[in-house]
């Protein structure tokens, strides 16, 4: 397949690498400096003992690119979806595939017309070391869903990576979306605030508190019918991800806007429509918007 990147972030440098194995990739960077550096060193890739790099790639400033290729992958960041939907929505004559955090993204995209839209939730770790290399931290799979157009596009895509990196196709984006944003919503404000890896909420019997408090209050807002199921999930993705520090702990840490708005702004705002009570939702919210304001004065 030929497929574009859009995003030199560490899911921009992971897709990068694993999917030019097999395909034609080309990265569309943000600066054109980050594209000659790939261009000149290729993606390097650091997966426990092994140190891989990908050559049979090409990287562009976003200026370059035309949205002919079978699919372009968005893997940026939702806070910087809406400068790059006019784009989008003027270029892209191929299919999409989003890979954002949070639900809110889901309105803006009913607003575009390329053949097929889908979404993808990512459960590996992945972590931009320089930009050009990415640190493999967390194996795990690519879930994907049509949110409209023809699945055939994302089997191709199943068929067309390397084993250790697997596609997952799921009958039902929204189900998928909100066991992410659940996730999200959990582990990675606890996280960020208390300053710990993510098995830390699950084997520490007082942050342990804070984390079902937390889950409930979201589930609540939710309005979870399957609770059991998504609390499950959540348990699963914090044991399968123990040693791993969330994204929003690194964004903090390396003083980085996050994701907070994309993900507990999101359920503040269905909390506010519906009149539930969220106090766990806002207090976290405030608390990461705090800390993103002390970098801001630094």
């Amino acid at each position: 397949m030929k497929i574009a990147i859009i995003g030199g972030g560490s899911l921009g440098l992971l897709f990068s690498y694993y999917l030019s194995l097999k395909n034609t990739v080309t990265l569309y960077t943000r600066t054109q400096e980050q594209s000659d550096l790939i261009n000149e060193n290729g993606i390097h890739i650091v997966r426990g003992d092994y140190t891989g790099r990908a050559h049979e790639l090409i990287a562009a400033p976003i200026e370059m690119w035309q949205g002919t290729e079978d699919l372009t992958i968005v893997a940026v960041k939702q806070y910087q979806l809406p400068s790059l939907l006019p784009i989008l929505q003027a270029k892209a004559s191929g299919n999409l595939l989003f890979l954002q955090n949070g639900y809110g993204h889901i309105r803006q995209l009913s607003e575009l017309s390329p053949p097929g839209i889908f979404v993808g939730s990512v459960e590996h770790g992945a972590v931009k070391a320089n930009p050009y290399t990415v640190y493999h931290n967390g194996l795990g799979v690519t879930r994907t869903a049509v949110f409209n157009g023809n699945e055939a596009v994302l089997k191709e895509l199943s068929s067309a990576v390397p084993a250790e990196f697997p596609f997952v196709m799921e009958p039902d984006y929204e189900q998928m979306l909100m066991k992410k944003l659940v996730v999200n919503s959990v582990i990675n404000p606890l996280t960020a605030t208390l300053k710990v890896k993510n098995g830390a909420l699950i084997q520490n019997s007082y942050f342990y508190q804070l984390f079902t408090s937390l889950f409930d209050e979201c589930a609540q807002v939710l309005e979870l019918t399957n609770k059991a199921e998504y609390f499950q999930n959540l348990l699963t993705v914090c044991e399968k991800t123990a040693d791993n520090h969330s994204s929003m702990y690194k964004d903090l840490e390396n003083g980085r806007q996050t994701e907070i708005d994309a993900i507990l702004g999101y359920l503040l705002e269905r909390s506010a429509e519906k009149n539930i009570k969220a106090p766990l939702i806002h207090n976290y919210y405030y608390c990461i918007k705090g800390k993103e304001h002390e970098r801001e004065g630094e």
